[in-house]
Parts: C-alpha cells; sequence; structure tokens
C-alpha cells in the first residue's frame, strides 16, 4: 500500500489542528500512512500523574485520536470517524510505543 494522497494527509492534518485537546496537552501529529498514524506527547510535568508518570488520561487519549485517524486512511474520501466507546483489555501499548 503506498503512502496517503496529499489531500488526505491535509484534511487529517486540519482536523487534528482542531482538536482542542490535542492542542491542551501540546500533542503533534507527527506521521501519515494508510492504517498508521504518529502522534507524539512530550513526557512534561502538565501531563503527569501524582507518581510522575504520564497520566493515562493523557496517553488514552492520544491513542484514540491515532486509531481514529488511521482507520480513516483506510476509508473512503466522503467518511469520517468518531469514537463511542474506548475499552482496554491489558497488554503492551500497541504499534511498538514507548518511551523516547
Amino acid at each position: 500500500m503506498g503512502p496517503v494522497d496529499d489531500d488526505l494527509h491535509r484534511r487529517i492534518a486540519e482536523s487534528f489542528d482542531r482538536q482542542g485537546l490535542m492542542r491542551h496537552l501540546a500533542a503533534r501529529l507527527t506521521r501519515v500512512e494508510p492504517g498508521r498514524v504518529h502522534i507524539e506527547l512530550a513526557n512534561r510535568r502538565e501531563v503527569t500523574q501524582q507518581h510522575g508518570y504520564v497520566h493515562a488520561g493523557a496517553t488514552s487519549a492520544i491513542a484514540d485520536s491515532a486509531g481514529g485517524y488511521a482507520a480513516l486512511t483506510l476509508l473512503p474520501a466522503d467518511a469520517d470517524v468518531l469514537t463511542v466507546t474506548v475499552s482496554r483489555a491489558g497488554g503492551s501499548c500497541p504499534g511498538g510505543a514507548g518511551p523516547r
């Protein structure tokens, strides 16, 4: 599968830029490929919980946005996505995410 076309990349980037929570978290859209979207979140005090680790709410929001946009790369041009529920059964983070 080849790269996403420029129009889809632009549409995803513009949609991402309209997300207030992503702006609040200072998250960055860094990569858009068919079936895969990377969003980076810097480990800074404002996104940590009481023990100093990045808060699960922040990582869940990043995963939700990345997953939705990744799905959008595989759908017809007139499609859109919206999360209605999120659950996690355990295990490691998909996509090989880890500390940077």
